[in-house]
């Protein structure tokens, strides 16, 4: 028998694991495998002065940050619109006009 938590929404004894995510394929269902029993442990992500950044913040890089695979530079100062948080170590999924979609690490901005 599994060591896998029941689904805690349709209390389905059938869940796997990807990652760091349960999935419960009756209906669909996923959630944190740091959930335990009953409380979630809740990450805060912070920028580099402290602030508390949340999904869809806008923020400002605040130091020249090299784009790995090519010769650009994000300079400093440059403003990123509607972030999206990830777990990982570049924690900020976000489109940065003139380059594209990439991940930053939220130490390296500050909450605009």
């Amino acid at each position: 028998m599994s060591d896998l938590p029941n689904c805690p929404k349709c209390n389905s004894e059938y869940t796997y694991e990807d990652g760091t995510l349960y999935i419960c394929p009756e209906c669909a269902h996923e959630w944190s495998s740091s959930v335990v029993s009953g409380q979630e442990k809740v990450r805060v992500w912070k920028d580099a002065n402290g602030n508390v950044l949340q999904d869809g913040d806008t923020v400002t890089v605040i130091k020249d940050l090299k784009v790995r695979g090519s010769s650009s530079v994000i300079k400093g100062g440059t403003k990123v619109k509607n972030i999206r948080l990830i777990e990982g170590d570049h924690d900020i999924d976000c489109k940065v006009e003139g380059f594209g979609p990439m991940q930053l690490k939220s130490e390296f901005v500050r909450k605009a």
